[in-house]
């Protein structure tokens, strides 16, 4: 089939599929009915997040483009306008899988130009959405960053990762590794409602718990709290405790943001799911893209004091650590 690809950029720094057009479509049937992969060849698999980005990392992986969490105030979900494919359906349901993730990795780290830096996933879609099962790229991207000991974080909200428990575990032991859960709300109903892809929050606190009693380091992030959903604090205040009860070694509160077309997707679901609570969205955004300061503190605040209480003093959600000497090795073979 044939992708638009309308802007010669991919996530953060401008790679580009090898054929920008190309693209083959294989029918997901059994586990993955009702999803669409569309199998594509990457020119680049890490990307670097432009100098003057406030995110608090510099490089990224992105093995998939659209996530079946379907979650539905996702900020990825305009990475699909660039395809020529939609933001709703086809981000949930057609998913861009870049098939040569792993054999570009391993060029890549090979290449005197990288220096062994920090890097992030999940920073986009998710990298154990339902799709790994079946591709299992984020595992062997996972495995060939361990056999270069290149440091890297995952940010999840999937219970999948559990199936790479000793191939973490291994890692770990070799360079340092951080994952962290995005867990937004205990609530169920508020769960199905907004996130109906993804793993329960209880299990996802339950995998937390098996990957800190394997020794690995693990964070949560509350994200993103919800207006009038999620957001009350005792609602944050039980999601704290139960993290920490867990073992979480840090936890972070973050207010849910609307920018560009994601605001209009946001909107046209809360008027269909739950329209008495339009007038307030409106008013917390009708500055633009953001809630107020003083909101977007609060909920902080209030997730940061629980923290403390709980005796969780917190690590840096994102690794900052120091590049690495990568050293290529015949180990360095394809799965």
């Amino acid at each position: 089939m044939s992708l638009r690809w309308t802007l010669a950029s991919s996530e953060e720094s401008g790679t580009l599929f090898a054929d920008e057009r190309a693209a083959t479509r294989h029918v997901g049937r059994g586990a993955y009915a009702g999803l669409e992969f569309l199998h594509v060849n990457a020119r680049s698999i890490i990307n670097r997040v432009p100098e003057e980005s406030l995110m608090p990392f510099r490089y990224t992986i992105n093995p998939y483009r659209g996530c079946s969490h379907a979650c539905t105030y996702c900020f990825a979900r305009p990475t699909h306008e660039y395809l020529g494919l939609g933001i709703g359906e086809d981000f949930e349901r057609q998913i861009v899988v870049k098939i040569n993730a792993v054999e570009r990795l391993r060029a890549e780290l090979r290449a005197s130009r990288w220096r062994g830096e920090p890097i992030a996933m999940g920073t986009n879609t998710d990298p154990y959405q339902h799709a790994e099962g079946k591709y299992h790229l984020t595992q062997g991207i996972v495995s060939t960053l361990s056999e270069t000991r290149n440091p890297f974080s995952i940010l999840t909200k999937s219970t999948l990762i559990q199936r790479d428990v000793a191939l973490l575990t291994e890692a770990a032991a070799r360079t340092e590794v951080t994952v962290n859960f995005s867990v937004g709300t205990l609530d169920r109903d508020v769960w199905k409602l907004t996130e109906p892809g993804t793993p329960p929050p209880d299990k996802r606190i339950a995998a937390l718990r098996r990957l800190r009693e394997a020794g690995i380091s693990c964070g949560v992030l509350i994200a993103p709290v919800l207006p009038g959903l999620s957001d009350g604090d005792a609602q944050l205040q039980a999601v704290v405790e139960a993290c920490a009860e867990a073992g979480a070694q840090s936890i972070r509160g973050v207010a849910l943001h609307l920018r560009g077309s994601v605001r209009e997707h946001y909107m046209h679901w809360l008027r269909n799911h739950r329209p008495d609570l339009e007038a307030l969205h409106a008013e917390r955004f009708r500055a633009g893209g953001y809630q107020p300061v003083a909101e977007r503190d609060r909920v902080a605040e209030v997730v940061r004091s629980a923290a403390l209480r709980c005796g969780v003093t917190g690590l840096d959600p994102y690794l900052r650590a120091e590049p690495v000497q990568i050293t290529p090795s015949t180990q360095l073979s394809l799965l």
